[in-house]
């Protein structure tokens, strides 16, 4: 019953990217600036039917973008007017523990009516995003996450740069309405919270207006609770030039469809080829069957010639891993899960039964014990490198997410990958990857498949 990367790309891998494209549907100043986390309404499903009730940062879906350039300051005051306890984890960004905004772990959830203070410079130019830490399972799923794009200090070759955010809903398809069926069993046991309505920045059919031969740089940012895109081009050449904010040395041309598992981000340079009067897309393609996550509309040209192939983004700092031979080696065990062949774990410092574990609605356990330890994975001293080796041990994929660092996979062939803070693990696979713990504090490792990581698939990394 265990999935395979290979599996998973074949299951729709004989549908072209061209053809039949239906739309997305039911399937800092002085002052510090304020940023409030609010219920609203929003048009999210057609015009047809009512608005939904959300939760959102400044009552919008997705929160207002975040721009600023690489190495300013960052400055938000989270006011809390939701019905229940919230913070903000600024997903991907290397910064200050105490500003990482993991409730229980670097700072206390922030009570309702109450507020908390961010303030942090951004080392890194990239695409990172923004996301509720308490109860992330229902409160990301409700609506509370934004962009936060860092920019290079010498603006990109583009002539357009457009966020493009993908999410999926659980919606009624009668009234439009969010299920509130948040800690449902099956999600938990099984693939997580997955929704049957699908949008880009809250929007289904989301359409931009482009010319034949402009450059647009696209950042695409996962923020379900746990669908994994499948995506691909039509009427567009493209190259992936980083993923999770970090540049590669050398753009990736994209061939083919592509994976986007929750949490992560990819940048995209994409020309569009197609003639004006036709339509290119960004496709998504799900059970044999494709549709137009983003549809681009081509009138006009922008240029008579297509332009010479990107150019690399500048690096950031810090992107080196050494000392990959001499590091202390670790391994994360992953386990449970239905189908899966845990028959006991511990559980708040005891062991129990996976009858028991169920009963308690958790399903899942890292190298024996679910949910939060007092000890660590690791303890590591700063600039201490380590290496940590997974095994996925279940029937399930998994997009494991580091906090406050970035890590390069270790190749079987003796290379290593590019640099990124997400790694998608599939049943049965076993990766390694290898990272300098240069950031002190204790962070976070853990499942972005939401649903997961409430039900035991969350540890931490200590350094000091």
């Amino acid at each position: 019953m265990t999935q395979s990367r290979r599996e998973f790309l074949q299951a729709s891998g004989a549908v072209g990217l061209l053809g039949a494209l239906p739309n997305a549907g039911f399937a800092a100043s002085e002052e510090m600036a304020v940023m409030a986390a609010r219920p609203a309404r929003v048009q999210l499903a057609p015009s047809a039917y009512p608005q939904t009730e959300i939760w959102g940062y400044d009552g919008q879906m997705p929160g207002p973008a975040i721009r600023v350039k690489q190495g300013e300051r960052v400055a938000r005051r989270f006011v809390n007017e939701l019905p229940q306890a919230s913070s903000v984890h600024w997903h991907g960004l290397r910064i200050d523990n105490a500003m990482d905004g993991v409730a229980g772990l670097t700072q206390d959830a922030v009570e309702p009516g109450k507020s908390f203070d961010y303030d942090f410079v951004a080392p890194d130019a990239g695409t990172f995003w923004f996301h509720a830490h308490n109860r992330s399972f229902e409160q990301v799923a409700r609506g509370l996450y934004g962009a936060l794009i860092v920019e290079e200090p010498v603006a990109a070759d583009v002539d357009r740069d457009e966020v493009l955010i993908l999410d999926d809903w659980l919606l009624d398809p009668k009234t439009a309405q969010i299920d509130p069926e948040f800690e449902a069993p099956h999600d938990r046991s099984h693939a997580g919270r997955r929704g049957n309505y699908i949008a880009t920045n809250g929007r289904s059919g989301f359409t931009l207006p482009v010319k034949r031969n402009e450059r647009l740089r696209l950042r695409l940012i996962n923020a379900a609770n746990a669908r994994i895109f499948e995506l691909g081009l039509a009427g567009l050449k493209g190259w992936v030039m980083a993923y999770d904010g970090m540049p590669l040395a050398k753009p990736e041309l994209v061939e083919g469809a592509f994976l986007l598992s929750p949490g992560e981000r990819v940048d995209l340079f994409v020309d569009v080829v197609a003639e004006s009067g036709d339509m290119a897309h960004l496709v998504r393609i799900d059970d044999q069957q494709q549709y137009s996550q983003t549809t681009f509309t081509v009138a006009g040209d922008a240029a008579a010639t297509p332009r010479a192939d990107p150019a690399p983004l500048p690096p950031n700092p810090n992107m080196e891993i050494e000392g990959v031979e001499t590091a202390r080696r670790f391994r994360l065990n992953m386990e449970g899960g239905a189908m899966g062949g845990l028959n006991a774990a511990e559980l708040n410092g005891e062991r129990n039964s996976f009858r028991q574990l169920a009963q308690a609605n958790q399903f899942w356990a890292f190298n024996g014990a679910v949910g939060m330890t007092d000890a660590p994975l690791a303890r590591l001293s700063r600039r201490e490198t380590a290496r940590l080796e997974i095994y996925n041990d279940t029937s399930f994929p998994h997009a494991m997410h580091l906090h406050g660092m970035h890590f390069r996979e270790l190749l079987k062939d003796g290379s290593v990958g590019p640099l990124r803070d997400t790694v998608l693990m599939f049943g049965g696979e076993t990766r390694e990857i290898a990272f300098v713990a240069d950031n002190p504090g204790k962070w976070l490792f853990h499942c972005h498949m939401l649903s997961h990581a409430a039900s035991g698939m969350m540890t931490w990394i200590d350094v000091s």
